[in-house]
């Protein structure tokens, strides 16, 4: 009863699909057989076995082709995460398997229950129920008995039901994730900019996190069942969600755009899917051999799908690696696959500007109905658009990984003509938006650099520039501004490893290596974010991020170490990701919650070394000095009346606006007039940067000029800006002298 035994214990998680009541009792379950010999005599396109335990029964259902002819033995042998643990000889003539002795060539289907043994039974150990996803294997070697010569060898991946890819699991991280991105924006609305800005750099941190792990289940890389089972744990964060319904629509759309739809689940009755440990690029000649074959058998539907990746063997079982083992895992057509990320970005975009217009709304009414005050989210009533301006170039940020993946991949599928006409619409433009807001908050820092020697006083003093485009700066230190070309790089090349390699498994560990070792040198080296903290905390994540490359390189077997590595580094990496993931939530969750038990949460913080604090200018703070600066803008003759913030950063501005190609030309400057007596004058030969201050006010009015009213806090006012909203400390700063102006400047 060997072999009944072991054909017994093959694997799970189909059938654990279909009956998920069953789930609970325990069981070891198998859904395909592999071939794992070049030209096998013996395949089989369906395969189903379960074993339950507590009667001791097994349940076949078999659709095997055998090209061999005579009497046989098998040579079995089961592992567990890559160590041998059973490895026996068993004659089917002895233990009376009908139809098996001697074996006939032909189709061999098999549909029935088997009893197991009860000294079989106790061969299995009791962990082996209990285990999530277990990374067991039983081969089969076909040896003829008289010359001894392997004729077929198939294999089947042993699972008991249990899993770490569980939908509770998905939901929390989504939430937790949702809510600490929503803490941040409300905590700065109320005006804690420093508690807010925090939270956001390790909201969006710890979602950058999960987006590196969902990366990882999506390379052709030979991963270890528990490994995927962690990585499906965050494939939400790339928009692959399932929904019923949708997928009916996006299969009707792709037909209706002149697409062919895979329709592998609902061939599974009659069809197993291998679900591939190992890229097809780890045997070339075999995989090359198997690809031919399989093109000349099948009809001209099939060859379509292979034309697509979707490969189908000989036997008629499909394999699905990388990115299409992510979707079968989901439970989503390969061809679905790029419509439903796509589809689900542009819905959080949806409802986001649903939510923000709607909260304006909630404000107005709640001022209105006296449920709060007056200025409660003042800046936000007041901006809202430009608020909103900046969440949707946020959420384009966060999605960017998601959607240049899946563009990219999109182009090596060709689903149908009009999805990648959508494909080359979102990388492109999305593209454009994020290099074009990149360029524009560098070119508001070099104008700040260039006009008061420190980038962050322009990009923390300006609210519409500091609404719109902090997103790609706050979370650096000032300096740093330009740390997000670097960031939006490393995404680009990280998606093109992932479209493109899919089919080269060791090319894909290589690339990855090399990309996460240059962004944990750059990010321990250069230290760019805001403080101390968030800086460990980012680097932390790049320092994990490359030790999970490393292990991608080893599954890929480039070194040919033997199986139990592959099955002890996969525990390893399951383990330590978990406990760092853990740890992560808690931090941001703790984080955020003791900002909202403090009465003033920015004091949790220290002030940053950029002096940032004091260039940010709330609305809710201005209130003593707007009437100073309407008669400001009236004594000018400013007929549009007074409009707050620097001005610096024009809302209709475009790439091709004719403002842009005015600052930009340097061949309409004229040289000035002589500058009126007592003017300031430079020593520089060149003119000086546009300045945001009116010049026809000047900063130092001439003797016997118009004397202006004595300055409400103190001192003479002819050494003050023009800006009176500016903060004590940074009119102080603009009556000291350049060095003294200069030495605030954050290197």
């Amino acid at each position: 009863m060997w072999f009944s035994t072991l054909r017994s214990i093959l694997l799970i998680s189909w059938l654990s699909a279909l009956l998920p009541g069953a789930v609970a009792e325990p069981m070891l379950i198998s859904n395909s057989l592999n071939t794992c010999q070049e030209d096998s005599m013996f395949t089989a396109s369906l395969f189903q076995v379960v074993y339950t335990p507590n009667n001791n029964t097994a349940f076949l259902n078999i659709v095997a082709t055998s090209s061999v002819e005579g009497n046989v033995v098998f040579d079995v042998a089961i592992s567990a995460y890559g160590y041998t643990i059973i490895q026996t000889t068993v004659d089917p003539c002895k233990v009376g398997l009908a139809g098996l002795c001697p074996m006939t060539a032909g189709k061999i289907p098999l549909k029935f229950n088997l009893p197991v043994g009860e000294e079989a039974a106790s061969q299995i150990p009791g962990i082996a129920y209990t285990f999530p996803d277990l990374d067991a294997t039983v081969r089969v070697f076909l040896n003829m008995t008289d010359t001894g010569k392997s004729v077929a060898c198939v294999e089947a991946d042993i699972s008991n039901g249990k899993t770490v890819d569980l939908i509770a699991v998905k939901w929390v991280l989504a939430i937790i994730a949702g809510l600490t991105l929503c803490s941040s924006a409300i905590i700065n609305g109320l005006g804690h900019s420093n508690a807010a800005a925090h939270i956001a750099s390790g909201a969006l941190s710890l979602f950058g996190f999960f987006q590196a792990q969902a990366m990882l289940g999506l390379t052709s890389i030979h991963l270890p069942p528990v490994v995927q089972s962690w990585t499906q744990d965050f494939q939400w964060s790339m928009g692959i969600i399932n929904v019923d319904f949708m997928q009916d629509i996006f299969t009707w759309y792709q037909r209706a755009t002149g697409g062919t739809p895979s329709t592998i689940f609902d061939s599974l009755t009659t069809v197993s899917v291998q679900v591939e440990k190992r890229a097809l690029s780890v045997f070339p000649d075999a995989a090359a051999d198997l690809y031919k074959r399989s093109v000349a058998i099948l009809p001209r539907a099939a060859t379509s799908l292979m034309k697509r990746g979707n490969i189908m063997t000989g036997s008629g079982s499909y394999i699905v690696y990388g990115i299409q083992r992510v979707a079968f895992r989901a439970d989503i057509e390969t061809t679905n696959l790029f419509m439903t990320g796509l589809i689900f970005f542009c819905l959080l975009v949806v409802f986001t500007i649903g939510a923000v217009a709607a909260f304006k709304g909630f404000c107005e009414l709640a001022v209105k109905q006296k449920w709060m005050k007056p200025d409660t989210f003042l800046e936000f009533r007041n901006g809202w658009l430009t608020v909103l301006k900046g969440i949707l170039f946020r959420l384009t940020l966060i999605g960017y990984p998601q959607m240049a993946i899946l563009c990219l991949w999109e182009f090596t599928q060709v689903d149908s003509p009009a999805e990648v006409v959508l494909a080359v619409f979102f990388i492109v433009g999305m593209s454009i938006t994020l290099g074009w807001a990149a360029s524009k908050v560098i070119r508001i820092a070099r104008r700040s650099v260039a006009m008061h020697r420190n980038p962050a006083y322009i990009l923390f003093s300006d609210p519409q520039a500091l609404n719109k485009w902090g997103f790609l700066y706050i979370q650096f230190r000032a300096s740093a501004y330009y740390f997000i070309i670097p960031i939006l790089g490393y995404t680009l090349v990280k998606a093109m490893f992932l479209a493109f390699s899919q089919a080269n498994s060791t090319a894909q560990a290589i690339g990855f290596l090399l990309i996460e070792a240059g962004a944990l040198i750059a990010a321990s080296v250069l230290r760019p974010w805001m403080d101390k903290s968030t800086n460990s905390f980012n680097i932390a994540i790049c320092a994990i991020n490359f030790i999970n490359a490393i292990f991608l390189l080893i599954f890929s077997d480039v070194f040919n170490q033997p199986a139990l590595v592959n099955g002890v580094i996969g525990l390893i990496l399951f383990i330590l990701n978990a406990i760092f993931a853990t740890v992560l939530l808690i931090m941001v969750l703790v984080s955020t919650a003791l900002v909202f038990y403090r009465k003033n949460p920015d004091g949790r913080y220290q002030f940053m070394a950029d002096d940032r604090a004091s260039f940010m200018k709330s609305q809710s703070q201005l209130t003593g000095t707007t009437e100073l600066d309407a008669l400001a803008a009236t004594a000018r003759g400013d007929k549009a009346g007074y409009k707050p913030g620097l001005d610096l950063d024009d809302d209709n501005e475009s790439i091709t606006s004719a403002d842009m190609r005015r600052r930009t030309d340097t061949s309409n400057l004229t040289v000035p007039a002589a500058a009126p007596p007592g003017a300031f004058r430079s020593n520089s030969n060149t003119n000086p940067p546009h300045s945001p201050v009116d010049p026809s006010v000047p900063l130092f009015p001439a003797n016997g000029g118009p004397q202006r009213a004595p300055s409400p806090y103190g001192g003479s006012s002819a050494g003050r800006s023009v800006n009176s909203s500016s903060p004590p400390s940074y009119r102080a700063q603009n009556n000291a002298s350049p060095w003294q102006r200069g030495a605030g400047y954050d290197h």
